[in-house]
């Protein structure tokens, strides 16, 4: 079973035995995001935005095939400041393999949500999901298509959690992903306006599935899907405007990346974070601070979000 891997902070395990509101946190965002320290930055602000929220943060990671689900102040240092190409990334599909190796595995959404939901944990903040990448379904330029599909959209079909996230991740195949999504049965809701959140934009353009006016309204709809074991749901929220692309940069600088990978035939593992790389360059970092907001922002809603399922919960069992 999952939980007999599981290594549980105390903080966290008491707060989950209480009812309290618990906010998972991924660690991917730490050793395959941004250099250090600005990794270590993101993770302790991410965590303090959990906090202002009234919930307890739950960092998830691996290391020396145990689940962390709690990272304590001297883990996020190491986790932060390992050697580069150290720390491997561990999904659903190569969970396992992680947890036989030793040293340090980040985890991803699909493996965060695994460890998280096994710990009794029901919220979880990250940046963007994974989805369907451009050129997964539909041939291109002549090539086959790739079905290059990530495990985050199955994950969240599977396992019953309320996943905070500013949209889909800009650089995939958006309208797909959503139609992907709705095939499995994922609630896909925004809060607070009529369309889907664009990442480094606040608007994407495309409208949302489903639309939530408030952090409250948003937290009904979570927690009946939860609680009627349908499977996660989805919650978009923009990013704060003043760290916000407008709309047109970033389209133009995703769009852009794009077509330089495509002719530098960049593909596979590779193509995710050198597209990141790129788009920072392209908008002399201004998508780095957009991404960074978006993480804190997320974080801290998602507390707001716990909080509710928690005291939903309470008056169910009173």
């Amino acid at each position: 079973m999952i939980a007999d891997r599981l290594t549980v902070a105390p903080e966290v395990a008491s707060a989950v035995a209480e009812g309290r509101p618990v906010v998972a946190l991924e660690s991917t965002l730490i050793s395959h995001g941004l250099p250090y320290p600005a990794n270590l930055d993101v993770a302790r602000s991410s965590e303090a935005a959990v906090r202002q929220s009234d919930a307890v943060p739950a960092t998830v990671a691996i290391r020396d095939g145990r689940l962390l689900v709690g990272l304590g102040a001297d883990d996020l240092e190491a986790l932060a400041n390992a050697p580069a190409g150290s720390v491997r990334k561990a999904a659903r599909p190569s969970l396992a393999a992680a947890l036989t190796a030793s040293g340090w595995a980040a985890t991803t959404v699909s493996a965060t949500m695994i460890a998280a939901h096994a710990a009794g944990i029901r919220v979880f903040a990250t940046g963007g999901i994974g989805g369907v990448h451009r050129g997964a379904l539909a041939s291109a330029a002549g090539r086959p298509p790739t079905l290059d599909i990530s495990s985050d959209l199955e994950e969240l079909a599977r396992t019953p959690m309320a996943v905070v996230c500013a949209g889909p991740k800009a650089i995939l195949d958006v309208p797909a992903t959503l139609e992907y999504l709705e095939t499995r049965g994922v609630p896909v809701v925004t809060i607070g306006q009529d369309e889907l959140p664009g990442f480094y934009a606040r608007s994407s353009g495309i409208r949302s599935p489903l639309i939530a006016a408030t952090v409250e309204e948003a937290a009904r709809i979570a927690s009946l899907q939860i609680n009627l074991e349908l499977g996660g749901a989805l919650l978009c929220v923009p990013v704060p405007e003043a760290e916000a692309l407008p709309g047109d940069v970033a389209r133009d600088a995703v769009e852009r990346a794009i077509r330089e990978a495509e002719a530098e035939g960049i593909s596979g593992p590779t193509l995710t974070p050198w597209l990141l790389a790129r788009i920072a360059q392209l908008t002399n970092g201004a998508s780095v601070r957009a991404n960074t907001a978006l993480i804190e922002n997320n974080a801290r809603i998602a507390g707001r979000l716990a909080a509710l399922l928690a005291d939903s919960a309470v008056r169910r069992i009173s």
